[in-house]
């Protein structure tokens, strides 16, 4: 008998087996509701088990679903019409059999494109003469005044003399009826923001923006700018509200000290912008790269070159230095001093993102309508999204200007839903779980930017793109349209505006915006109406303790008046004195604290009627609508 048989012999009851039937039998009743504890516990860790299994299986599912199926489904678009669409790369193979003769094709291309771009670019920045006069062209910015804000003139505007007898030939760019002011500005009693700062017509006041104006007068032209004789002609009251050539102008009823008009004889000059013939040739021959080349490569960098020219030179150019005589000159230094960075940032973004998008595409027809078609919509952006009510995105702006918001939250779904779009092609071609971890990091950097302590997080054009730029490394006709976008924006952010710092202080986002500082109390003021001579006299209480400002500042139909440093004084007490020799036009009266010779906040506008009574100043708010403390 083998030990596996003896296992499984039966030898009948053991003694151990009597003893414990034995004790059993004398065994006291037992303790139900022991029992009910013990089935209530037992119920208790099954339910913890079941549902630890099924969150566990939940997880697992999730996961499951985020690695994809089993055999990765890798993205390829099947060109519509493949014969039509691929016959212009036939027919070059055919023409140009060699590696080296489609080289000598593409450099032909390039040097063409660059003899007609550069002449016409040439004629279109040239400043030139007024015909008759050796006078030469001066060149101004969309932005250019003879006046600035707050007491940026100094006392009595001595800062922007001559107020009168001087006048110059000027020229303006294209699309300057489109430029408004970004921050709140006061004129008399009006805040004005998100318009063209344009004061009166045909007389304007001394802070109007002058091209603006010009196009306002018919001067020039918003589509291809134009040239004009401008003439500062002194002191002016009364500044008319009109509309004229699509900009309405604000209104301005008292005296300014310096005021502006143009030349109504006909001034002949040939300078004229020609940025929308210089358009259709750039946009013509990237046509012509798009549509006959095969290589991702060349094709993403023969372009990206013509199109960062074209914003920085012709589209979107930055700031050129005021009345400048050396327009192209200019520009090119600031087109070489982006490029360069943003040809480094262009191979990154062409290894991590284009090539996967464009190698082995057989649909040249549909990269040329969506990937080329996207990048010159973004590059373009300062015009194909000028009709969004979202200027910067800063909390600030978006609530001050009309419609903002519900623009970014409209934006916001639709990123939502692409990006939900792309995350179901990334799961199929089995890279989501890679592409979550990329993006887990950007949202822990952007949290811990958030958190340092005395900047502000701003998103540009530039950082927005390259953010998303990474969700569309797939052949696919939406990701082929979203790639092309960004990559547009990207070169519009880059040549208009450089690698802006995405951290900024409050400071460097505030421009001539509001400081946030506190502003004077102002008592109720001693008004004599004598002939021939009025007078206003105005106090207002000491500066808070500690006092963290130098002196006082007084704006007088928003020019300065009056200008007093604390310390300085050896009377008790501050008072200002206006007087004005005749009724019949209101004054606008403004006080700030001043921080060395700079004006800070200032009151809003207490307004010396032209009948003689005070109208007091209405509550100054800051941008989130709450009172300052005076």
């Amino acid at each position: 008998m083998n030990g596996h048989d003896a296992e499984g012999q039966d030898y009948g009851p053991r003694e151990d087996d009597a003893a414990s039937f034995v004790v059993d039998e004398e065994a006291q009743p037992l303790n139900l509701e022991g029992f009910e504890i013990d089935e209530t516990n037992l119920r208790s860790a099954q339910q913890q088990n079941a549902s630890s299994l099924a969150g566990r299986s939940i997880w697992q599912s999730v996961v499951r679903w985020i690695q994809g199926p089993q055999n990765p489904q890798t993205q390829v678009i099947s060109p519509w019409m493949p014969k039509i669409q691929q016959y212009p790369i036939q027919w070059l193979d055919q023409t140009f059999p060699s590696h080296w003769s489609k080289i000598a094709l593409l450099l032909s291309l390039c040097v063409c494109w660059l003899g007609i771009f550069g002449s016409l670019l040439t004629i279109s920045t040239s400043t030139g003469n007024i015909k008759g006069s050796n006078e030469i062209i001066q060149y101004l910015h969309c932005t250019d005044t003879f006046w600035y804000a707050k007491n940026g003139c100094g006392l009595d505007g001595n800062e922007c003399q001559p107020f009168n007898g001087s006048s110059f030939a000027f020229r303006c760019p294209a699309n300057c009826a489109g430029v408004q002011l970004l921050n709140p500005r006061m004129i008399g009693d009006q805040e004005i923001n998100y318009r063209p700062l344009v004061v009166g017509g045909p007389v304007y006041r001394g802070d109007s923006f002058v091209c603006g104006a010009a196009i306002h007068a018919g001067i020039v032209s918003d589509f291809d700018g134009g040239c004009g004789v401008v003439s500062k002609i002194g002191k002016h009251d009364g500044f008319l509200s009109t509309t004229q050539n699509g900009i309405s102008s604000v209104g301005f009823e008292s005296h300014f000290p310096l005021s502006f008009t143009f030349s109504t004889d006909e001034v002949s000059c040939r300078v004229k912008d020609l940025r929308w013939i210089i358009l259709a040739v750039s946009i013509v021959f990237t046509t012509l790269i798009s549509v006959f080349t095969a290589s991702p490569m060349i094709h993403f960098a023969t372009l990206f070159l013509i199109i960062f020219a074209h914003v920085s030179l012709v589209s979107d150019p930055s700031g050129i230095s005021y009345r400048s005589q050396s327009v192209l000159a200019d520009l090119f230094s600031n087109f070489v001093g982006r490029f360069l960075p943003a040809a480094f940032c262009a191979v990154v973004i062409y290894m991590i993102c284009v090539k996967r998008t464009l190698l082995g595409l057989t649909a040249p027809a549909e990269k040329t309508i969506l990937w080329l078609g996207g990048c010159w919509f973004g590059a373009l952006s300062n015009y194909t999204f000028e009709w969004i009510p979202i200027s910067r995105l800063t909390s600030h702006d978006l609530e001050q200007q009309p419609g903002a918001k519900l623009a970014l939250a409209i934006i916001v779904l639709v990123i939502v839903l692409i990006i939900a779009q792309q995350i179901y092609y990334f799961r199929l071609e089995g890279r989501l779980p890679r592409y979550l971890a990329v993006y887990g990091m950007f949202i822990a950097a952007i949290l811990a930017s958030l958190a340092l302590p005395g900047l502000n997080l701003r998103i540009h054009h530039y950082i927005l793109a390259l953010l998303l730029l990474p969700g569309t490394s797939m052949q696919t006709r939406p990701s082929l349209l979203y790639q092309g976008l960004l990559i547009g924006l990207f070169i519009n952010g880059i040549a208009r505006w450089g690698f802006d710092p995405v951290l900024q202080t409050a400071g460097a986002l505030r421009g001539d915006g509001a400081f946030g500082s506190l502003i004077p109390n102002i008592t109720d003021p001693a008004i004599s109406l004598d002939t021939p001579t009025s007078n206003i006299i105005f106090d207002w209480d000491p500066p808070p303790l500690p006092n963290p400002y130098d002196g006082i500042s007084v704006l007088v139909n928003d020019v300065e008046r009056y200008r007093s440093y604390f310390g300085e004084s050896t009377s008790a007490g501050e008072t200002f004195t206006w007087e004005r020799t005749a009724l019949g036009m209101p004054e606008y009266f403004r006080f700030g604290y001043l921080k060395e010779d700079n004006g800070l906040d200032y009151t809003n506008a207490g307004i010396w009627n032209a009948n003689g009574t005070w109208t007091e100043m209405a509550p100054k708010r800051d941008d989130r609508g709450f009172t300052l403390l005076r």
